[in-house]
């Protein structure tokens, strides 16, 4: 009867906190909205020397049928006020850039931009230069290399965690990518509607991760099925059912479009040598760096590290030497939900934020996890990195919107000639 009231409790509180917080978000949203009564668009339109254009069209297009055309200024600087919340379509024309200038990337001719609160100003900026068809080959490839070994950080945070949990609990966890879009969407709750820095809604994003989709996640879905004795299949099929629904909750509350951060909606980039990088992506990036080197050291030389190892190995013998599996197990949770909200950040930053963000990465992770061998930590990681810069480096021979088929490709060739992956061993498979 005592257990009974403490889960009855539990469960009210459960609801109660879910409750204020949708509360909450509602709230200040709506209290946002009231305080102004327009944002700004802006932006300035140079060329890859910072020479400004001026006389180019841009064309704006919202919601209620706002619709407006400027040209940028000698300075190449526009901007226009809008009224109205929601998404808003900003197009370049590209037929009006002077002779010799194209877009650098044609996928950016127009830019969604979401403006979620007035009395904001989001600056957009558009990749110009000589044209991609005319980028020497060499200029394309560095740079092209660059954005490969960045996303294969990304892919690799959340591979790691992934793999970690494979490897302890032999569990296929499709639920993992939307631990990543979890990340996303509390560092832009707590950016954008809260009204916090981004920098100090980062560090509380991932704490929250770690415990939401960590601790309690473990806590009340995976043990109590692992002590019923559930089957992997069933598990997987779980896990399934659990990310769809997951999925589907961020979209009730936050909606189906892509959410940026107006604090980097838009940033130039900095030349270095033949790469042209963004502040974001150098801090960002420096930081993922690290949580992998962190995470390696941590399996490498502390106890817990090297008990999960024991664990993957053989959980049965690491039992009966006096490690404790359960707790092995939650660590193990823990770090993977760190390190994936993480990686969902990296993207939000760059990219933005929606409810399918960990659904579209999925697939790269599952990728980069076989491909370096199912349940080996370093295996994810050297997976992840292939995968990243194949698929980037791919767009010199293919469309940019076939860039996936290149590394999906590579994985099964792979996979056919070492069927356990790069770094794996033969008796994992099977």
């Amino acid at each position: 009867m005592k257990m009974g009231k403490a889960q009855l409790v539990r469960k009210i509180a459960l609801g109660l906190a879910g409750f204020f917080l949708i509360s909450g978000f509602s709230t200040l949203a709506a209290s946002s909205a009231l305080a102004a009564t327009e944002s700004t668009l802006a932006g300035e339109i140079k060329d890859s020397t910072s020479t400004p254009l001026s006389g180019v069209r841009i064309d704006v297009t919202g919601p209620n049928g706002f619709a407006t055309q400027l040209t940028s200024d000698a300075m190449g600087k526009w901007q226009v006020e809008v009224t109205s919340t929601g998404i808003y379509d900003v197009t370049l024309d590209q037929a009006s850039l002077p002779s010799g200038q194209a877009l650098t990337d044609l996928t950016k001719a127009t830019r969604k931009i979401n403006v979620l609160m007035l009395g904001n100003t989001l600056t957009i900026l558009f990749p110009i230069g000589p044209g991609a068809e005319k980028t020497p080959i060499l200029d394309q490839s560095a740079q092209l290399l660059a954005d490969g070994l960045i996303l294969g950080i990304i892919i690799a945070l959340a591979a790691l965690g992934l793999s970690l949990v494979f490897g302890t609990t032999g569990l296929t966890n499709f639920a993992h990518g939307e631990l990543l879009t979890l990340g996303g969407l509390l560092t832009y709750f707590f950016s954008t509607i809260a009204g916090l820095p981004v920098f100090a809604a980062i560090p509380i994003a991932v704490a929250l991760s770690a415990f939401i989709g960590g601790y309690l996640q473990d806590r009340l879905l995976w043990k109590p099925l692992r002590k019923r004795g559930t089957g992997l299949i069933a598990m997987l099929v779980v896990s399934i059912g659990f990310a769809i629904f997951i999925r589907y909750v961020f979209l009730f509350i936050f909606g189906g479009y892509t959410r940026q951060l107006p604090e980097f909606a838009g940033q130039e980039g900095l030349e270095i040598g033949l790469v042209s990088i963004t502040p974001k992506s150098i801090i960002s990036t420096s930081v993922g760096l690290l949580l992998l080197i962190g995470a390696t050291l941590w399996l490498l030389r502390s106890k817990m590290g090297k008990a999960s190892r024991a664990v993957a190995d053989n959980p049965a013998l690491a039992a009966a030497s006096g490690i404790e599996v359960e707790a092995v197990i939650r660590s193990v949770w823990i770090l993977g939900a760190f390190l994936a909200a993480f990686a969902g950040i990296m993207v939000t930053l760059n990219q933005g934020v929606s409810f399918l963000m960990g659904q579209d990465m999925l697939l790269l992770i599952f990728a980069a996890v076989t491909l370096g061998g199912l349940g080996t930590a370093y295996g994810a990681l050297v997976g992840s990195l292939v995968i990243g810069v194949l698929i980037q480096l791919s767009t010199l021979i293919i469309p940019t919107e076939l860039k996936y088929v290149g590394a999906l490709l590579i994985l099964i060739i792979i996979l056919l000639v070492r069927p356990q992956g790069i770094l794996g061993r033969k008796e994992r498979v099977g």
